[in-house]
C-alpha cells in the first residue's frame, strides 16, 4: 500500500498536462488567425491612406 501514497511523479504529470493544454490553445489560435488572414485582403498602404483620409476629413468621429 506504500505505492498509493507515493506522489513522486505527480508534479511531472501535472506539468505535462499544463503544457499540453497551452500547446493545444496555441494551435487553435494559429488556425483561427490563419483563416482570418487568408480571407481578408491585407493591404497596408491602402489602410494607411484610409486612416489619413478619415483623419483629414474628420470622418468616424
Amino acid at each position: 500500500m506504500k505505492f498509493l501514497k507515493d506522489e513522486a511523479g505527480q508534479g511531472a504529470a501535472e506539468y505535462i498536462l499544463l503544457f499540453g493544454g497551452v500547446i493545444v490553445i496555441a494551435i487553435v489560435a494559429l488556425l483561427i488567425y490563419r483563416a482570418y488572414f487568408s480571407r481578408t485582403n491585407l493591404n497596408a498602404a491602402q489602410d494607411i491612406n484610409n486612416v489619413r483620409e478619415n483623419v483629414q476629413t474628420g470622418a468616424g468621429i
